[in-house]
């Protein structure tokens, strides 16, 4: 009785695929109304109706299927989604309607409470105070107080104290210097000074029952200088040996502690901007920063920039989007190598947004554009501050509507598919020295380590 009942199973699931790549709707329809568990069963090779009717181009068919609610992303034997084969085939009014993805790939995209996690970069161990950078002679006062702290930087490279043994991590730590040490470099010329904020009070005791000196007293502000003095003179000025400037900012200042990384993103990233917006960009006249080096203003009176909403010049910051796109099957995710990577490392695709578009529309493009891979669903996972110079990296997941790769070599140097084991293996054990994934500092590092987490207990 089970043979009988699975040969008539089979007949009919037979005649639902033999339907959809005939393009008979109506025997179709009225299959699936006896049987609606036949919508996304697959017949030989892992091909499903939706997939013969995109092959045969019958654009009804594959409607009617996508009303139904059928998987338009489920793969047959070769990894191939229905996109896929309308795409292959030419049927261009098929593959549009498959693209305009909805609800079916969202199961690929779970809700995550990532977005809750630091990245480095990003810790904020300083209150800003950003009310206080209009006043300038609080300000002032700050500078000269005996227990402020000043980071200085060399051609925006900050100086280093070397990474320490016995430290927590072994991380490299920013010097920190004294008025007294710099203020004959706040004199010169070409010195550029921004406030950064003052340190974060640490919540009192709930034991104590009256406030403390300590808590009374204002905390120690911190300020960032940029100079163009010899890097040799200005490491005289640290007392500790072997402090140095870093020569390769991407990769060496990595090596800081959470907590300085994030103070070090602030203080490059509006540096940098002075280094860049020094004339006026209406009238070419120079500019003077103002408001603790969050604003620049044209010296020229005449200038419009000074007229009605026109008045100023803030720092710029570059959003970027980098994202890690999912295999159609959810077990592969698509990464890039640039020629500029180290040998057998591949990261997470990534562009910058344009002027006018969405955070899932860049996604979308770039993905395209550099991979020739269609993306559908975008999830917004987490950000990450990238002081190099001043991005903004938005991390998100996508979902892959086409599994081709077609690089466009001016972008990328080579692109793949890298099924979830292997990327579990260069992740946590090391196992595969032929491809490896960026260092845990940056956003990359963590979207990959969030796809592996979605399914699995690591």
């Amino acid at each position: 009785m089970t043979s009988l009942q699975l040969s008539a199973g089979e007949e009919l699931l037979e005649r639902f695929l033999d339907a959809a790549a005939r393009g008979d709707l109506s025997r179709l329809t009225g299959l699936l109304s006896r049987s609606p568990r036949l919508l996304d069963r697959a017949g030989h090779s892992g091909w499903t109706a939706l997939m013969l009717a995109a092959r045969n181009g019958h654009f009804q068919v594959v409607e009617t299927l996508l009303s139904h609610g059928c998987d338009r992303f489920s793969v047959n034997g070769s990894s191939q989604t229905a996109y896929d084969i309308a795409k292959f085939w030419g049927h261009r009014h098929i593959s549009s309607l498959l693209a305009r993805a909805d609800g079916g790939p969202q199961r690929l995209l779970p809700a995550s409470d990532f977005g809750q996690r630091e990245t480095y970069f990003s810790r904020e161990t300083l209150d800003r105070l950003s009310e206080k950078r209009t006043d300038a002679v609080w300000l002032e006062a700050q500078q000269s107080r005996p227990d402020s702290v000043y980071l200085l930087f060399s051609s925006l490279s900050p100086m280093l104290r070397p990474q320490q043994e016995d430290s927590p991590g072994g991380d490299a730590k920013l010097c920190r210097f004294g008025y007294e040490t710099v203020k004959d470099l706040l004199q010169k010329p070409g010195a550029v000074l921004i406030f950064l904020g003052v340190e974060k009070r640490k919540k009192p005791s709930s034991s104590s029952s009256s406030q403390t000196e300590e808590s009374i007293r204002e905390p120690p502000a911190w300020f960032a200088i940029n100079t163009d003095e010899e890097p040799s003179d200005l490491l005289k000025l640290c007392r500790e040996a072997n402090s140095f400037f870093p020569q390769r900012p991407n990769r060496d200042l990595l090596k800081l502690s959470e907590e300085e990384a994030g103070v070090l993103a602030q203080a490059r990233a509006v540096l940098s901007w002075h280094s860049r917006y020094s004339f006026c960009p209406t009238c070419g006249s120079g500019t003077k920063p103002e408001e603790g080096g969050y604003k620049r203003s044209c010296l020229n009176t005449a200038c419009r920039s000074l007229q009605g909403v026109h008045n100023t010049c803030y720092p710029r910051v570059d959003p970027v989007v980098i994202m890690l796109v999912i295999h159609p099957d959810g077990n592969q995710c698509l990464l890039g190598r640039k020629k500029i990577f180290p040998v057998g490392m591949f990261s997470c695709l990534a562009g910058f947004i344009e002027p006018g578009e969405t955070i899932e529309e860049a996604v979308r493009r770039e993905v395209e554009e550099e991979s020739g891979v269609k993306a559908g669903p975008v999830q917004y996972v987490c950000c990450q501050p990238w002081p190099m110079p001043s991005n903004l990296m938005i991390g998100c997941l996508a979902v892959a509507m086409s599994t081709d790769i077609r690089v466009d070599e001016n972008e990328i140097e080579e692109a793949r598919w890298f099924p979830r084991q292997q990327v579990i293996d260069s992740l946590f054990r090391g196992a595969s020295p032929a491809f490896t994934v960026p260092p845990r500092q940056t956003i990359a590092h963590q979207l990959i380590r969030h796809w592996i987490g979605m399914n699995s207990n690591l």
